[in-house]
């Protein structure tokens, strides 16, 4: 069936093999009424979408691919893109919208096997491959239970007559190990009947080096998924039917840099606006500081990180470029209160003592692996940027809540740059840290506040940057 609407009879099977067990907990039992039925329907494609057809045909292309991951920060319109791709593609496809409760092996596998039975396979316990007893719930909390069931599954597919799709949205919320094992399993030992399909905020631990290696991966990033020009105006025109001419369409697509989410969030502002809207002036003044924008970077990003990764983002949110010694030399203890061994996609209520003692450097690497609005300047992935409207945002929030902390961080970050030739960023950093604390200068280096400002107008000249902004210096 290519509809994705599960039938109440069909649910018969998975659930006589779990209602009487115990969760993992051994706290409740499962009833047939656990299960959120909604969480299995696929979201419908919007009628006024803007078109996007080089995706389109990367999704469809993927289908001779075991697995493909959709993986960009909230805003990059994943859920969106796969919403328009089932609608055209036809193909059928069973749909697990998750969230933080079934990071637990036995909902997770309720919620799989329930969204599998929608497509009417035929697969279930009933099959002469299915393992007697069938395991109880609270069992499935083992690696190898998990691997029982799917190995039943798994032969049970290879004789489907159709292909199929398994799409997983919002994968980055699952961190239970026997999760990441079972489905690294599964797809060990694929049939050719059946893809999966990912969606995620950070790249899921299911060995996707050596499925790149071996061309049974494709991905879809924030690079990919962020609107060219020409979608841009698609979408801020037709879309949200705003009609703007040309240079405030160009103008808003290099402050948003395609990000989806913000180029909305603009245009739901321009839509609210009191009186003419004057498309130039509101798309000047257009910020992270921008009420939309707060609310929106507040709930889906800042606030989904542990602590310490909110800190590390606002106190090195005043960097217009990042660099492991510069961020170090900031935050001046020579560590980011971030784990070595913090497991991925870790929530703020898990992280705990695991998030002490990361290096700068490993704290960057994991912002860029959660795909935190951070863009690497160079092959290396020795410098980089935040996405303009985040650090404006981040910079917003750290000025009002810590003004005192605003200039001690300028202060360090301009007597690094001055020992390390950078003598523009230098004086951008010691005329914002006297601006917050006066004209007698600001904590954290003696020499920055006044004696930087004669020395770096004689050096500024000499030192500039390349195309991708790093520093040279001549």
């Amino acid at each position: 069936r290519r509809g994705c609407t599960p039938s109440r009879p069909g649910l018969s099977w998975y659930m006589a093999t779990f209602t009487t067990q115990a969760q993992s907990t051994g706290s409740t039992t499962w009833q047939p009424d656990a299960l959120i039925r909604t969480k299995l329907y696929i979201p419908q494609a919007r009628a006024n979408r803007a078109p996007r057809p080089a995706l389109i045909q990367r999704l469809n292309q993927g289908l001779a691919a075991r697995l493909t991951v959709v993986s960009a920060q909230a805003g990059f319109g994943k859920t969106t893109l796969l919403s328009e791709w089932i609608a055209l593609s036809g193909v059928p496809v069973a749909w697990i919208s998750l969230d933080a409760r079934d990071d637990d092996p036995a909902r997770f596998a309720r919620y799989l096997l329930a969204a599998l039975e929608t497509l009417e396979l035929g697969l279930g316990p009933d099959g002469p491959a299915w393992p007697r007893p069938a395991p109880p719930a609270a069992a499935l909390a083992a690696t190898p239970q998990l691997e029982a069931v799917l190995t039943a599954l798994i032969n049970q597919v290879s004789e489907a007559p159709d292909d199929f799709v398994l799409v997983l949205d919002d994968y980055h919320l699952i961190t239970a190990a026997p999760i990441h094992a079972a489905l690294q399993f599964l797809l060990e030992h694929l049939p050719p009947q059946m893809h999966l399909v990912i969606t995620s905020r950070t790249d899921p631990p299911l060995g996707l080096a050596q499925l790149r290696a071996r061309g049974q991966l494709v991905e879809l990033r924030a690079a990919d998924l962020r609107f060219s020009a020409a979608e841009a105006r698609t979408f801020l025109n037709d879309t949200m039917g705003l009609r703007l001419p040309d240079e405030a369409l160009s103008a808003l697509e290099a402050r948003s840099e395609g990000w989806i989410a913000s180029l909305q969030l603009a245009a739901l502002a321009l839509q609210a606006a009191p009186g003419p809207a004057q498309p130039a002036e509101f798309i000047q003044a257009f910020a992270g500081t921008h009420r939309f924008i707060v609310d929106y970077l507040a709930e889906q990003v800042l606030l989904q990180q542990p602590e310490p990764v909110q800190t590390f983002l606002l106190e090195t949110s005043i960097l217009e470029r990042l660099t492991a010694p510069l961020c170090e030399a900031v935050l001046c203890d020579g560590h980011c209160g971030t784990p070595t061994g913090a497991p991925a996609g870790a929530r703020p209520a898990e992280a705990g003592s695991a998030w002490q003692g990361l290096s700068a450097q490993a704290m960057l690497e994991h912002l860029e692996r959660a795909n935190l609005f951070l863009t690497p300047l160079d092959a290396e992935r020795q410098w980089f940027r935040y996405h303009p409207l985040l650090a404006e945002f981040l910079q917003g929030r750290l000025r009002q809540s810590q003004p005192e902390r605003w200039a001690l961080l300028h202060g360090r970050a301009a007597a690094w740059c001055e020992r390390n030739g950078l003598m523009e960023d230098a004086v951008g950093h010691a005329l914002a840290a006297r601006g917050e604390c006066g004209p007698h200068g600001f904590p954290g280096s003696r020499t920055a506040g006044g004696q930087i400002g004669g020395r770096v107008a004689r050096g500024a000249g000499r030192h500039g940057r390349d195309q991708a902004g790093r520093p040279t210096h001549h």
